[in-house]
């Protein structure tokens, strides 16, 4: 989720469903566990550690590097603590990197300073401790998120961006690569490959931003790409998905070449499409649909096999009128059925807690709830919770709620 961070534009999303009233890669697993025989040994138990803004991690900009990887080790002891199996790690937040990158700078998030050496490899760090704490890591990208402002010269002067100003496109106060460019899509995957060719991660992650979210009264000004590529398309927004289509599929095709034993998954906004929008949508009241909003064909990656997994973030609760878990799980469980595709379900741990939110998010026991609701449904594999500064301070308990009823045994991964 130009993000802040994940909860910034949750909230944004809660605030518009309260008023709304070419190569392809088939999925590594195999079919699904029929109900009534899914094993504890075989679900994902994850958690996100977000590093854009020092959203989770590092807590601020300039930390020592022992005090950064002292901080870093906790939250893969909090995984271990929660009985968690897999960790989803931020190392591309903004067209930068937590590892040494010869096509990114470093991240300012580490030092204050994009492009600072900040004297170690947090990347290589995460893949060898996580393992050594017997969790996976995932490496999670952001491919086309540029800078959280619009200014090109407050980048670091060797970034891309800047290099190539007609790749970047300011949009809600953000700054980001235009996916209509051929060879901006060829550039941000050659960046992220660079990360899964260099050490042994256990998954390519991308989060929701693909197209920006929408900003009232501003037009993504993708004009000269149109122009330059559209030719054969009904309209632009049937390009603009086939510009998020092409970056999933060769992707895909690349991270199984590259690494065969990583698993390519997407985490995208829990709606596709209301019902109201298509038929083959959910019985939801969203003010935003991927399919629409952001360009992300997120059901047709789903049904085509073009990834191993999905993870919708289904933020909202139990009965929340206009996007109900209890409807969104199983329309997603239904959409996954048959493909071999996983399905992991992405948790508002966040909201716990949180007085700005609805009643629901004060019980403890809600997100514990969920976990139960999705055991009915054969194609969910496992959960992942939003985020790892929850996950440590778990400020109403309902992530140990959710330990004591559902994570009482270990877990492996599927694989």
């Amino acid at each position: 989720m130009g993000r802040l961070s994940r909860r910034a534009f949750a909230m944004a999303a809660l605030t518009t469903l309260g008023t709304a009233g070419d190569a392809t890669a088939a999925p590594r697993g195999g079919p699904a566990v029929p109900p009534g025989r899914r094993r504890a040994a075989d679900e994902l138990r994850g958690m996100w550690l977000a590093t854009v803004a020092n959203r989770d991690w590092p807590s601020r900009a300039g930390l020592t590097p022992a005090e950064q990887r002292a901080e870093l080790l906790a939250h893969l002891d909090t995984a271990v603590r929660r009985r968690l199996n897999a960790v989803f790690f931020q190392v591309r937040p903004t067209a930068d990197a937590l590892w040494p990158s010869p096509y990114e700078p470093w991240s300012q998030y580490l030092t204050g300073t994009q492009g600072k050496d900040p004297g170690w490899d947090p990347l290589g760090t995460a893949v060898a401790e996580a393992h050594a704490r017997g969790l996976e890591l995932h490496a999670w990208f952001n491919p086309y998120r540029i800078a959280n402002h619009t200014d090109p010269t407050r980048l670091v002067a060797s970034h891309p961006a800047r290099r190539h100003p007609d790749w970047a496109v300011p949009y809600g106060g953000k700054l980001y690569y235009n996916p209509g460019l051929p060879e901006v899509r060829a550039f941000v995957q050659d960046a992220m490959l660079d990360a899964v060719r260099r050490y042994q991660v256990d998954g390519v992650h991308f989060d929701d931003y693909f197209y920006p979210y929408p900003v009232a009264g501003q037009t993504f000004d993708d004009d000269a790409a149109y122009a330059a590529h559209g030719a054969g398309f009904p309209d632009r927004a049937s390009w603009r998905r086939h510009n998020i289509d092409r970056l999933v599929t060769e992707t895909a095709a690349r991270v199984r070449k590259v690494r065969p034993a990583a698993r390519f998954g997407i985490s995208p906004f829990g709606v596709w499409r209301n019902a109201a929008t298509d038929p083959l949508g959910s019985d939801t009241r969203a003010g935003v649909q991927t399919y629409d909003d952001l360009y992300a064909d997120t059901r047709t990656w789903v049904r085509e096999r073009w990834i191993d997994y999905i993870c919708p973030q289904v933020y909202w609760n139990i009965g929340f009128a206009a996007a109900d878990y209890a409807k969104l799980v199983p329309w997603w469980a239904a959409v996954a059925k048959g493909t071999g595709v996983r399905l992991y379900v992405g948790e508002a741990l966040y909201k716990a807690g949180d007085p700005a939110q609805p009643a629901a998010w004060q019980d403890p026991v809600e997100l514990s709830r969920h976990l139960t609701l999705a055991k009915q449904y054969p194609q969910v594999r496992g959960h992942v919770f939003f985020s790892a500064k929850e996950a440590a301070a778990d400020r109403i308990g309902a992530l140990a709620r959710v330990v004591a009823d559902h994570y009482q045994q270990p877990a492996k991964p599927p694989r």
